[in-house]
């Protein structure tokens, strides 16, 4: 079922980087998104790729969304796991979706009522909070130069991505 996007990813690489050279602002907020990951242990870089040779390959498309006017994320780099391989199956195909742990509806509500105190959270960076185990991160890689005149390196990411069909399990287990 597994398949090969290395070509889908490094065209999307050369699209991204297009866009990036039009635009210095994005390339700067992309690099310094990129670089926070890594400083945080939330990719890792790759030294010897084996899944190449085990015939297939799956490095995540991702690109940047831009929103100039909101005050903390200004740039959300997104990973495309819905992205078509060559066995036209995506990452999300192949990942397991979890079942329905949330409660239903009613009952969250009605909670609320039995306790005098009630409140709400938001928890910065959400999914990338929950670390994979290392067996699984070699399904989430991506291709990433620093600039277009280095080489690309390939990278895993340790942690739930956004946008992965696994992720609201993982985020409500």
């Amino acid at each position: 079922m597994l398949g090969n996007s290395k070509m889908i990813a490094s065209k999307r690489s050369d699209q991204l980087w297009r866009r990036l050279e039009r635009d210095p602002t994005m390339k700067s907020l992309y690099s310094d998104f990129l670089n926070e990951y890594e400083s945080l242990h939330h990719k890792e870089e790759v030294k010897e790729d084996t899944d190449l040779d085990a015939g297939y390959y799956l490095p995540l498309p991702h690109d940047g969304i831009l929103r100039p006017d909101t005050k903390t994320t200004k740039l959300r780099v997104v990973f495309n796991a819905s992205s078509k391989i060559s066995s036209g199956h995506s990452l999300n195909d192949l990942l397991y979706k979890g079942g329905v742990i949330q409660e239903d509806l009613f009952s969250i509500p009605i909670r609320f009522c039995k306790h005098i105190y009630a409140f709400t959270a938001d928890i910065k960076q959400m999914f990338r909070m929950i670390e994979l185990n290392k067996s699984q991160t070699r399904l989430q890689k991506i291709l990433w130069e620093n600039s277009k005149l280095s080489p690309t390196k390939v990278y895993e990411l340790r942690t739930v991505t956004y946008g992965a069909a696994s992720a609201p399990y993982f985020w409500q287990r």
